[in-house]
Order: C-alpha cells, then sequence, then structure tokens
C-alpha cells in the first residue's frame, strides 16, 4: 500500500477502504507519512470530501491512536458535552453542575481557547487553587464524590487529531466537514462517555457562519457518535449574538455563578437549560419535558451551585471566589464604550467582539500567549435593545493600559445602530438526532 495512490484514488473521488484509511493516519502518527504527503491528502479530501463511513472509520483511527479513557468503573451513566466555540460561551459551567446535580456523571476533558473563542480550561484556571490537571485516580474519585469533574485534555488524548490539526491549519484545509466532525468526535469518543450532547454554534462569532452548515456538521457527528454506540444529539444555537453579558475568563465564572443562583442573563440560562436537559434526557432521566422540570429545580434549590462549589473544593480550588466570601482578582484599567446615537443594536459582530477579548489580554493569539484571567468585556446592552447618545454599551477591563484605545475603537466598530428595533433571534435554531433534524418553528427532516 502507497500513499501516492491514496492520494491519487482520492484526488479523483474514490472513498478510501478502512485499511487504507488506517494504514494512512497510522504511518503518519508514526513518522512513516511525510507532511508533504498528508498535506496533499487533506487538499484531496478538501476537495471531495468523504462519505459518512469513511468519516466514521478516520474519527475511530484517530481515536485509536492514544489514550483512551475508560469510564466503565464510575457508576451511574456518564455524558459529554461539546461545544464548536464562541463568544461568552460558559455553559459547560452551568449545564454540567445540573446534570451531576440531578444524577448524572460527568467526566469532562476540555480544551483551551485559541483566537476568539473562550476555552473552559482558562475560565476554570481563574478560580484560585483550581487544579485543572489530575491524575486517573483523582479524576475518577471527584467524579464518584462529587458527580463532576472538569479538567484539562490529557497530553496523549488522540494525537492524530493533534498532528493533523496543526497542519489542516496551515494548509488552508481547516474548513472540511468531515476533518472538522472527525477532529472534534476522535477526542470525545476517546473521553469514553456513554452519550455525548454537541452544542453546534452557529453565527458571525462561530466557525459555521449558516444555519445549513451547522446543520450538515451536527448530522456528521450524530451519525459518527450513533455509529460507536454513543447516544448522541446536537442542538444549533445561536452565536451571532455573544452569550450572556461577560466574555473573559474571571468575569465568565462570576456569571456563571449567577445563572447558577436562578439570576444572571436570560439567553444563557435557557440555553444552559436545554442544554442540561438534553444530557439528562441522553442518560434516560425522564422524557424531555421532565428532564427540564429537573433542571430548573436544581438551579431553584441551590444544589446545582452546590455541587460546583464541591467540585472546584475537590480539585484544589477556592471556592469563596463562588459563594462571593472572597473576590476575584481585578484589573487594574477599565474604560466605558459610550453610544455614539440614539437608535437600537441591529448587529453585533460576535467574531469582532471575541477578537477585542482578545486584544484585552482575555485570549490567546498564540498557543504560546498568556491569559490575563481578569481582562474582558461586560455587555451592559446588546442586539435589539434601545441605546442613547452617550450611554455605556460596554466596560472593557484589562492590566495593560495600552490597549485600551484599539479595544474601544473596535468594539465601537462591531456594533451597529439603528434606527428600527431589528427582528427577535431564537437562540436554538434546531436540534439534530439520528435520522431526524427539528426545526425550531415545528418544521421537521
Amino acid at each position: 500500500m502507497h500513499m501516492y495512490d491514496l492520494i491519487t484514488r482520492k484526488k479523483h473521488g474514490a472513498a478510501l477502504t478502512d485499511e487504507e484509511i488506517a494504514f494512512m493516519i497510522d504511518g503518519y502518527v508514526k513518522g512513516e507519512i511525510p507532511d508533504y504527503q498528508m498535506s496533499a491528502m487533506l487538499m484531496a479530501i478538501w476537495f471531495s470530501g468523504m462519505t459518512d463511513r469513511e468519516t466514521a472509520e478516520l474519527t475511530q483511527v484517530m481515536a485509536r491512536s492514544g489514550d483512551q479513557i475508560d469510564l466503565s468503573a464510575i457508576s451511574g451513566r456518564t455524558v459529554d458535552k461539546h461545544s464548536t466555540g464562541g463568544v461568552g460561551d460558559k455553559t459547560t459551567l452551568i449545564a454540567c453542575p445540573i446534570v451531576a446535580a440531578c444524577g448524572g456523571k460527568i467526566a469532562k476533558m476540555s480544551g483551551r481557547g485559541l483566537g476568539h473563542t473562550g476555552g473552559t480550561v482558562d475560565k476554570l484556571a481563574a478560580i484560585p487553587g483550581y487544579r485543572t490537571e489530575l491524575t486517573r485516580e483523582e479524576f475518577f474519585h471527584t467524579v464518584e464524590t462529587c458527580g463532576i469533574s472538569l479538567i484539562g485534555q490529557s497530553g496523549n488524548l488522540a494525537p492524530a487529531d493533534k498532528k493533523l490539526y496543526a497542519l489542516r491549519d496551515v494548509t488552508a484545509t481547516v474548513d472540511s466537514i468531515p476533518l472538522i466532525a472527525s477532529s472534534i468526535m476522535s477526542k470525545k469518543l476517546a473521553a469514553g462517555a456513554s452519550a455525548i450532547l454537541l452544542d453546534v454554534k452557529t453565527g458571525s462569532g462561530a466557525f459555521m457562519k449558516t444555519q445549513e452548515d451547522a446543520i450538515r456538521l451536527a448530522q456528521t457527528m450524530v451519525a459518527i457518535g450513533e455509529a460507536a454506540g454513543r447516544r448522541t444529539v446536537a442542538l444549533i444555537t445561536d452565536m451571532d449574538v455573544p452569550l450572556g453579558c461577560g466574555i473573559g475568563n474571571s468575569i465568565e465564572v462570576r456569571e456563571s455563578v449567577d445563572v447558577l443562583r436562578g439570576q444572571g442573563p436570560a439567553d444563557l440560562r435557557e440555553v444552559s437549560l436545554a442544554l442540561a436537559a438534553d444530557m439528562l434526557y441522553l442518560i434516560g432521566k425522564g422524557t424531555p419535558e421532565a428532564c427540564r422540570e429537573m433542571a430548573e429545580r436544581a438551579i431553584e434549590d441551590g444544589s446545582a451551585l452546590r455541587t460546583l462549589c464541591r467540585m472546584v473544593r475537590a480539585q484544589g480550588g477556592d471556592a469563596r471566589v463562588l459563594t462571593g466570601e472572597l473576590a476575584f482578582q481585578q484589573a487594574p484599567f477599565s474604560r466605558e464604550v459610550r453610544a455614539p446615537r440614539d437608535g437600537f443594536i441591529t448587529q453585533m459582530d460576535a467574531e469582532a467582539i471575541g477578537e477585542v477579548s482578545v486584544v484585552l489580554g482575555a485570549g490567546r493569539e498564540t498557543k504560546e500567549s498568556v491569559i490575563d484571567s481578569a481582562a474582558g468585556i461586560l455587555l451592559h446592552r446588546k442586539y435589539g435593545e434601545r441605546v442613547q447618545a452617550g450611554e455605556s454599551l460596554a466596560t472593557l477591563y484589562t492590566s495593560r493600559q495600552e490597549t485600551l484605545a484599539e479595544a474601544e475603537r473596535r468594539y465601537s466598530a462591531a456594533i451597529h445602530i439603528g434606527t428600527a428595533a431589528p427582528a427577535p433571534r431564537p437562540l436554538i435554531f434546531a436540534r439534530v438526532e439520528k435520522d431526524q433534524i427539528t426545526r425550531f418553528g415545528g418544521e421537521e427532516a
């Protein structure tokens, strides 16, 4: 078997066999297939695509390329959650404690942020003392005693994906649905949960800019999960507007706690409850309606917040920042961004706003960038709201005073103020299951 022949066949649109896919990925991980040949294959896949069978096999081979976590020793049913990334997306810190408080088991490995999208591990690292790296024994013990453990990804989890993603990043082949789906799902399968809930974002602040592309990606990932014997569902959620009002690591932790206290922004609460309800449904906790009621009760009776605090303490964190007994580190510099005129906010470029948070120090421009956990943005006015000239639209926070002028300019450019109120936007567009798409509004496919 020769890589040259596989590239030629894929270039002409042929499907690769399971054996050929295994040969290609295993050989690349071992260093037997050079970057230039794998680059050619990635571009051939970008142009020719892959069948569902090819994509599923590619995912399985990538998942088997490194550590595979066996969660069978954990009592009860485990469920994982993945978001394709957005701005102000802190739903893991809300939905996962809710599920754990309702009897689900969350053994979740999360990633760090890069570019305008935040990472759960960076948010957790804003909690003083919180350990995102645990031994296998500590990880399992925390899940058993708290119902939940949120840690960073293992260094050897799906190493084939790490190598391939680095190559895709420099060969303009990132935006291929089979390659995106196999990248995400290889890590989810290797992480071992029995059920997977996917939050596929769509809009200006998401990787998938259109609803139809988001649905196609969701269908592909759901099919992969189901083929691997994992119950899998995806929600298509809005990312044309930042989720919630806080962007930045400690700011987002505080806002997550607000939601768990029964407060916080309505949009963040609604998306988090929808995700939690579907996670509970996937592990057999009841009908969708019963699971939604269960999730709401976990907020109302305080059990979800107590669960989050218990996990934080178990992993060395100072939970007093969650209970309000201790303040998070405060950014030394801030600036208000004010409305230039009266009107309504008719557009928010979520990606551009996320990039403003990077300028302030809340995100990474490169993998080596140092995160400022106190930096970020607090939104005071969002899409659809009326504003008056001179009113504060947002407050910018940073430890680097020299970034404020550029950040203010870029934030102002990301907001459009019109004379008429825009139409309301839905938060959740669709739900994708095996063999069914429910578009909210009643349409099914």
